[in-house]
């Protein structure tokens, strides 16, 4: 994997652990909803700490779930909604133990296209339609890896120059761009809602 440096947490600490540890991002995006990003993004920092180690696939997916749960819900808690977020990252890391030997970069080591990785990240637990094209938009954008086809399956969100999700922050300005896209996109949807009524 190409290493680049990650802004998404805007955390120096927790944006360097993101950046050197695939794993580390993948639960980040999962983190990734109902919470501002910034949580979402620091919070493997903050699970790291809580475990007093690295962090590894194969030990979270061994762990106890309701374990991981009290990791999560230590106050101030990893987020909103810990006891299902512990349980989705538990998940998550059971099915890179299956299915990618407990090694989250595999996941988008050498796909033949922009669909196959598509498809590889939307088999992950809490991953969905849209967070899956935010992901390969983000791996494009900023990790260089640009399977044939990338753009057309991460659209909306790998076109050049939008700043319409984490694909898209690089630094402050560029997150301030994205939360006012994210604002901009939140009231259209409530006044589409309202004349609806």
């Amino acid at each position: 994997m190409a290493h680049a440096q990650l802004h998404l947490s805007q955390n120096a600490e927790a944006d360097e652990l993101l950046s050197d540890d695939p794993l580390a991002l993948l639960v980040g995006m999962v983190l990734d909803q109902q919470v501002p990003l910034e949580w979402a993004f620091s919070a493997p920092l903050v699970l790291l700490q809580r475990l007093g180690r690295p962090l590894d696939a194969a030990e979270l997916a061994a762990m106890d779930p309701d374990e991981l749960v009290a990791i999560f819900s230590e106050k101030p808690a990893m987020h909103r909604y810990p006891g299902s977020m512990a349980k989705r990252v538990h998940e998550l890391c059971r099915t890179l133990v299956d299915d990618y030997g407990g090694r989250a970069e595999r996941v988008w080591d050498r796909p033949e296209s922009g669909a196959e990785l598509l498809a590889r990240l939307r088999a992950l637990p809490g991953f969905g339609e849209q967070k899956a094209k935010i992901f390969v938009a983000l791996l494009a954008k900023q990790l260089g890896v640009r399977p044939p086809g990338w753009e057309e399956v991460s659209a909306p969100f790998g076109e050049p120059d939008s700043h319409r999700s984490v694909a898209d922050i690089v630094d402050e300005a560029s997150l301030a761009k994205v939360r006012a896209f994210k604002q901009d996109m939140k009231a259209k949807a409530k006044a589409k809602a309202a004349s609806a009524r």
